[in-house]
C-alpha cells in the first residue's frame, strides 16, 4: 500500500487474469482516509468508497492520482497471471514513495556470483566511483 507524492500514474490491465486494485485516500498526516475516492476508470470518472477494491478485466485502466494510497495484485480470472503496463509521469522512486507500513525498496541477496552487468547503483561498490 504505497502512494507517490507527485507522480500520476494510468494503470492497464493487458491480458492474462484480472487486476484488483485497492485504493484509500491519503490524510493530512500520509495515514488512510476514510473518504470517498474519486478515480477515473475507462476515462470516466468514477468515486468508489475508501478501502474499495476495483477489479480491471483486460483491456481496462485506472487513473490514479498523487496521493491516493493504492496496492494491486492479480486477481485471477482467465488466468493466474496478469501483464500489468503503465503509463505515467516522470518519478524517482527514492523519493516519490510513501509506503503505509515499513518495506524495503529490494530483498536482501546473497551475492555469490560476480555481476554479468551493473546496475547504476553497483559501480561505486565495483569500481570505487558513481
Amino acid at each position: 500500500m504505497h502512494f507517490h507524492w507527485a507522480k500520476l500514474e494510468n494503470i492497464i490491465n493487458r491480458g492474462g487474469g484480472d487486476l484488483a486494485v485497492k485504493v484509500y485516500n491519503s490524510t493530512a498526516d500520509e495515514q488512510l482516509a476514510d473518504t470517498d475516492v474519486t478515480l477515473s476508470l475507462d476515462g470516466v470518472s468514477r468515486k468508489v468508497p475508501a478501502g474499495d477494491t476495483l477489479t480491471l478485466t483486460l483491456g481496462e485502466n485506472i487513473i490514479i492520482d498523487p496521493n491516493c494510497y493504492h496496492e494491486f495484485w492479480e486477481r485471477g480470472g482467465v488466468s493466474d497471471r496478469v501483464l500489468v503496463g503503465e503509463v505515467s509521469k516522470v518519478n524517482d522512486d527514492a523519493t516519490d514513495n510513501r509506503f503505509h507500513g515499513p518495506v524495503g525498496r529490494f530483498s536482501d541477496i546473497e551475492e555469490d556470483e560476480a555481476p554479468l552487468h551493473l546496475l547504476a547503483n553497483d559501480y561505486e561498490r565495483y569500481y570505487g566511483t558513481s
